[in-house]
């Protein structure tokens, strides 16, 4: 994310330097397709309108069979005394007495009653004895008995299979007894039931989603394999600095002014030196050998350490392994004698990694230490301005760009940047006017730079805010003819096909083009599966998010896609135990 371990993605699907990535776009954008753990309900939306259903779901049952959304009767008995005649009238009487401790917060008596109406009522009188069980769960829950709760929630719904009000109680019993995997289950089973409509219910979804896929990351991400990126991942990242020594071509930036009219002995250097070495492999797109290269360098107390120790920590960034990472960055940062470019850059991606593991405070301070020692550094000011972004800092975002854009008046990116800052200020801020000057920026600048993809990426995801799909369509176009081996753009592009048109074969068709220029490309394969929830295939969108979850450059990025995950899985295990599906597209 940002300079951490990948480039910032583009909203609307340019570069990889443009805009921000999509676990960002979810702080800011609220993309197309919902991006929080409880994404994958997104059907939910299109499901038919019902009732709000239970809002807290307190009180016991007052009547025999609840409708989804009842909260109950009045506690009375149906009818005058002559229930008292058969074995139901006098079980329905019981439960009418239990109702009433129950109001009056006498749960120990409400339980012994509701306990009496079970073992009088009829074996055959399902939708009764189900309300009674339902009823002893809530003065248990009262009392704070979690597994008691579940047992008669259980109980229940073996006798009324699609009783909301007894699953969500065993859902809340479940989340206190920390089985989240029946929790979700329960939740998953309430939501369809409800067709999205309970707030609560949704929540606790969500809440139990992201708790899952944290869990399952942290253990996943400890042991898992690093992975080199697509070397068009590697290159749109480095393409993101341009005071960068490390990544500019060979020699460039490495010679001392007393080593200018030493050229002879360059390549003699080169068979000795890490670096070089590194840096040769570089050039060849031999990504695999540049770790160890480094390391040579280092370990030799090379001339050249400052800026291995630099590479090596890129490179660990880039397989998302931040914590070898980080102690190489500390040591280039406290070099005060070092070339004070690398300081910054060392600073700037430091700065970008502490974004990513949501330490925003500690990011700030190393955006500001690297303005501070390095100020003509357009870099920092570009990356910073990104922070600002997320940090939702509008105004002092665009100071950045202005600055990088003062500092470096062709940076093509800034401009559109700076743009998408103001446009994302006047979109919140609802101002119409506004919203139609920034607009009118975007096309100033892909008019001044018509060779920048980020410009026609980032006026894209606006148009597509602003529901000009047409539009929005043709600058997506425009960035694959300018770089037609951006995955990224092929999947945005897929993207805007569902919601432009709800054409899914269209959708998975640019997603599987992403694929195929990069197979890599965890944000294909995330936004693949999201469409196969939409299609009803929850196999094979479980398959799907596992790939993404295998090419995640972050834990906290593989937490989501784990929550994604589980959401997928949830829903099979609810259609098969109940035969309830979502509506599909």
């Amino acid at each position: 994310v940002m300079a951490a371990s990948k480039p910032v993605e583009a909203p609307g699907g340019g570069g990889g330097t443009a805009g921000l990535s999509r676990w960002q776009l979810a702080l800011v954008l609220g993309a197309p397709i919902l991006l929080g753990a409880g994404a994958i309900y997104l059907w939910g939306r299109r499901a038919a309108r019902r009732g709000k259903g239970a809002s807290e779901r307190k009180t016991p049952e007052g009547r025999a069979s609840p409708g989804p959304g009842s909260e109950g009767g009045s506690g009375q008995p149906d009818g005058p005394g002559h229930e008292e005649m058969n074995p139901l009238g006098r079980a329905q009487a019981a439960k009418n007495k239990g109702n009433k401790y129950f109001k009056a917060g006498k749960y120990e008596l409400a339980i012994q009653c509701y306990t009496e109406a079970i073992s009088l009522c009829p074996p055959e009188k399902n939708l009764d004895l189900s309300t009674f069980y339902q009823n002893r769960a809530a003065a248990y829950e009262q009392l704070q008995k979690w597994t008691e709760v579940a047992q008669d929630c259980t109980k229940a719904v073996e006798l009324n299979p699609k009783y909301v009000k007894a699953l969500f109680r065993r859902a809340k019993a479940h989340e206190k007894l920390d089985n989240k995997k029946e929790c979700l289950e329960d939740v998953t089973a309430v939501c369809i039931l409800e067709a999205f409509q309970n707030q609560q219910s949704m929540l606790l979804a969500d809440k139990v989603l992201k708790l899952l896929g944290k869990e399952k990351a942290k253990e996943k991400y400890k042991n898992r394999e690093p992975l080199m990126p697509s070397p068009q991942f590697i290159k749109s990242y480095f393409s993101s600095f341009t005071d960068d020594i490390i990544s500019q071509p060979l020699l460039k930036g490495e010679k001392s002014d007393e080593d200018k009219d030493k050229e002879g002995e360059a390549s003699e250097v080169k068979e000795n030196s890490g670096y070089l070495r590194a840096k040769q492999y570089m050039d060849e797109e031999n990504y695999d050998k540049i770790i160890s290269e480094s390391t040579k360098e280092i370990e030799a107390k090379g001339k050249y350490m400052a800026e291995a120790l630099l590479l090596r920590a890129t490179f660990y960034l880039l397989i998302g392994n931040a914590s070898a990472a980080k102690p190489d960055l500390d040591q280039v940062i406290s070099m005060e004698d070092a070339n004070v470019k690398l300081r910054a850059n060392a600073l700037i991606k430091r700065g970008s990694m502490y974004m990513q593991q949501q330490q925003p405070v500690l990011s700030t301070q190393d955006f500001n230490m690297a303005a501070e020692i390095d100020a003509q550094n357009a870099d920092v000011y570009h990356h910073r301005g990104q922070l600002k972004i997320l940090l939702d800092q509008i105004e002092e975002a665009v100071e950045d760009f202005d600055e990088c854009i003062r500092l470096r008046p062709n940076s093509a990116l800034a401009q559109a940047q700076k743009c998408f800052a103001l446009y994302r200020q006047a979109y919140t801020g609802s101002n119409a006017l506004t919203v139609q000057a920034a607009m009118k920026g975007f096309e100033d600048v892909i008019k001044k730079f018509p060779k920048c993809a980020e410009g026609y990426a980032l006026y894209a995801q606006a148009l597509t805010d602003q529901q000009q799909f047409g539009k929005a369509n043709e600058m997506y176009d425009k960035c694959i003819d300018l770089e037609p081996d951006n995955a990224t753009t092929y999947v945005h592009k897929g993207l805007l096909q569902l919601q432009w048109k709800q054409d899914l074969d269209k959708g998975l068709e640019l997603i599987s083009k992403a694929i195929e220029i990069d197979n890599k490309c965890d944000f294909a394969y995330e936004t693949m599966g999201t469409i196969e929830v939409q299609r009803g295939n929850l196999d094979k969108a479980i398959e799907m998010f596992n790939k993404a979850i295998n090419l995640a450059k972050s834990e906290m990025e593989m937490a989501h896609l784990y929550s994604l995950c589980d959401a997928a899985y949830a829903q099979t295990e609810v259609a098969k135990k109940y035969g309830l599906k979502p509506p599909t597209l």
